[in-house]
């Protein structure tokens, strides 16, 4: 990636990333970051800018964006150490901004939700139903070719969620744990008020990764531990905290913790007002560059301007309800609860609002 220009530009660049990277978070930053910004003066350009400043007689970029608008991120682990390992959604959101994109919607779907995938011939995939989380994995495989291919992966994943809600996919972003890791730490961590002991599977105290165990999937060695109250978590320690799910409540709650992390992200970039600082703008861009996976027929800057009139009170966080599905002792997965799929119905027909006001449990606290 290559970003120059002044400081608004580079502002743009970093709500643009951060908009369909950490979805919710440059929804709601970017309103302030461009707002700050239009009436400041610019910074002396280093490098030749990628973008020419919108002048009062042309339109800004993606002014022809009007929505409704779904932007899908996609969180993945990348384990590059495993031969032929391919890559699995273990984060799937969706950014649902109705027309006048004057508010926004924030949702998780299940990892191991229960869907039918579709046949994909570039990966030679014939379809199935099977985990959500194995669209990614399917859909990266290229024949004769032991590298996975990211961008074939979110394109399955983005037809079986598109497929599942009824909702079509303008844009989307994939991140990989270690991206998300150096984009924590590039925003000098953040605050979070954890509401449960979390004991952490994968690291030790001093953040180093826990030992695999002689059983399949376990681990040995000493344990993070994230005790319930207000806590300073740095990359690792947020991206661990985020990433657990043998708890009360299993994935669902760690749906919700992905939600307190990207609320915790807003907080910090509008506390910190990165937009007059575009040195950080840069650290952050930066922290990005080999972690992210940008898909969207549109560019990342045109989103960022669209979205500026978004305001943080008008994003909501949802948290959907499921159960687990199987045949006697056999998990199979999870599926929505009726009030679940009833929310996707709702929201794909305008009525959203109504909805949530007679289920306000729904909404992350």
């Amino acid at each position: 990636m290559v970003f120059g220009g002044n400081r608004r530009q580079l502002t743009l660049v970093l709500a643009g990333l951060v908009t369909v990277t950490v979805v919710a978070v440059g929804a709601v930053a970017v309103s302030r970051m461009v707002s700050d910004n239009r009436t400041t003066p610019t910074a002396e350009a280093t490098t030749p800018s990628a973008q020419p400043s919108p002048s009062p007689s042309t339109p800004p970029p993606g002014a022809d964006i009007t929505g409704p608008l779904n932007l899908l991120l996609v969180g993945v682990d990348t384990r590059v150490s495993v031969p032929d390992w391919k890559p699995n959604a273990d984060a799937v959101l969706v950014l649902h901004v109705p027309a006048g994109l004057s508010r926004g919607y924030l949702f998780s779907l299940p990892r191991d939700l229960v869907v039918d995938i579709p046949a994909y011939e570039p990966a030679s995939y014939r379809g199935g139903r099977t985990k959500l989380t194995h669209a990614m994995s399917y859909g990266s495989r290229v024949p004769g070719e032991s590298k996975a291919d990211p961008a074939q992966g979110y394109e399955l994943l983005r037809r079986t969620v598109s497929d599942y809600t009824g909702l079509r996919i303008d844009a989307g972003a994939v991140l990989t744990f270690g991206g998300f890791d150096k984009l924590v730490d590039s925003l000098g961590g953040v605050d979070i008020d954890i509401d449960q002991r979390v004991v952490s599977r994968h690291r030790q105290p001093d953040g180093k990764h826990r030992e695999p165990g002689p059983g399949v999937g376990g681990y040995v060695g000493p344990q993070m531990v994230y005790e319930p109250g207000e806590a300073h978590l740095n990359g690792w320690q947020a991206l661990d905290y985020a990433r657990q799910r043998y708890l009360p409540g299993g994935d669902y709650t760690r749906q919700r913790h992905h939600q307190q992390l990207i609320r915790a992200m807003i907080g910090k970039i509008l506390d910190e007002d990165l937009a007059r600082q575009p040195e950080r703008v840069e650290q952050v861009v930066t922290a990005l560059d080999d972690a992210l996976l940008y898909v969207g027929g549109r560019r990342i800057v045109d989103f960022a301007y669209a979205l500026g009139g978004l305001p943080p009170q008008a994003l909501t966080l949802v948290g959907l309800p499921g159960a687990s599905v199987g045949r006697g002792n056999a998990y199979r997965g999870e599926e929505l609860t009726r009030v679940g799929r009833r929310f996707i119905t709702e929201l794909r027909a305008g009525r959203v609002d109504a909805f949530l006001a007679e289920h306000p449990d729904l909404k992350v606290p």
